[in-house]
């Protein structure tokens, strides 16, 4: 296939993909494997573990970066810039609609039932893509151990990146020290990886709203919760925002499909207009870029090197585990009424049985359900 017809090709899946990913990285990723590995084979599976459990270990937005890989993989770097770019886009776009209705009519509107119904079925996603990876992860006992180690930390409360990095290093060094027959080791847990102090800016500028966002994705870990910890002290402290203001963005950025860093955007607007939205938009997702630009060369060459490939094998096991704990959590949340247990017990049938549907119509047909069963 020529690079033009690989280009286009990847332009139209991650834009489909920007339009109906709803859920939250884990299942993003979910709608990605079933799209770039499954059904058009760009990667084996062992591979698209490799960069998931790379990505788990950068800042920023996890699926997001995904797609940049994708992209790489596909088309080169144009394809990374072009597939991150068509993913955000959707995302982009109906969060500016979204931030225009709200500094006009001071409200947004009401699509909770829809939000209601794709919710429960993005959990039959997230549970099959689980299913698939962790095949391809769990390659030993061992492994396993490690994995549900991750799993129970993670669960504990400690943080994600230092849950994987935790079980990275303690694989490598497991494994390395079996293979080079010694049969003792002690085992070194990572330090906190120290964050960058924010300094603080009280008047709004279009390069001062790009900067305030620019430092946010260079150090972002984590969900949307940390996100607004960091707006808050970014946007609410500074009086560019009030703390109400940001938490109606924050939900603009839930409910909308694609990154839930796209709440961006609907902050930027608030501040600055179009020209904030853009600067925001584009100083968050900014270091993703160049992050993943550097990245991703590098991987291939990290399985050449044993140490460094039990540290990726233990990441892959870990960052599967983290995925169960976001599952967990999602499960316990969302499960809360009758109409969404019939939803997700649809949604796996339509996962798992013998009538499969590929994850947009599982997401739009959730969406219409949910709202039907609003009114029933």
């Amino acid at each position: 296939m020529e690079q033009k017809e690989k280009l286009k090709e990847v332009a139209w899946v991650f834009f489909k993909l920007g339009c109906v990913a709803f859920g939250g990285p884990a299942a993003h990723i979910a709608m990605m494997e079933e799209e770039v590995v499954r059904k058009r084979q760009w990667m084996a599976r062992d591979h698209f573990l490799d960069l998931m459990g790379a990505t788990n270990l950068i800042p920023g937005p996890n699926s997001t970066e995904m797609t940049m890989h994708c992209g790489y993989e596909r088309a080169g770097k144009t394809g990374l810039f072009l597939a991150g770019i068509c993913f955000i886009f959707p995302a982009v776009i109906l969060t500016g609609i979204l931030a225009w209705l709200y500094k006009e009519y001071g409200a947004l509107p009401e699509v909770a039932p829809f939000v209601a119904g794709i919710k429960p079925v993005v959990l039959a996603i997230i549970a099959s893509a689980i299913f698939k990876l962790g095949k391809k992860a769990l390659k030993s006992v061992p492994l396993g151990i490690l994995g549900a180690l991750a799993l129970i930390a993670t669960l504990a409360g400690v943080h994600e990146i230092l849950a994987l990095l935790g079980a990275g290093v303690a694989g490598a060094l497991f494994f390395y020290a079996r293979a080079a027959g010694r049969s003792r080791m002690h085992l070194a847990w990572p330090l906190w990886l120290l964050l960058p102090t924010l300094n603080q800016v009280n008047q709004a500028g279009t390069f001062k709203v790009f900067w305030a966002f620019l430092k946010i994705g260079a150090v972002l870990y984590g969900s949307g919760y940390v996100l607004f910890a960091y707006l808050d002290a970014e946007v609410v402290t500074r009086g560019w925002l009030t703390r109400q203001q940001l938490m109606d963005a924050v939900a603009a950025g839930q409910f909308t499909p694609g990154p839930v860093l796209s709440t961006a955007t609907f902050v930027g607007f608030q501040i600055q207009g179009v020209w904030g939205a853009l600067a925001a938009t584009a100083g968050i997702f900014l270091p993703s870029f160049l992050l993943v630009w550097l990245l991703n060369p590098l991987i291939p060459r990290l399985r050449q090197s044993p140490l460094l490939s039990y540290f990726l094998d233990s990441v892959n096991i870990a960052a599967v585990a983290v995925m169960v704990a976001v599952l967990l959590a999602m499960g316990t949340e969302t499960l809360a009424d009758g109409p969404s247990v019939i939803i997700a017990v649809m949604g796996l049938l339509l996962t798992f049985g013998p009538y499969k549907l590929s994850s947009p119509y599982l997401v739009l047909g959730g969406a219409l359900l949910g709202y039907v069963l609003n009114w029933i």
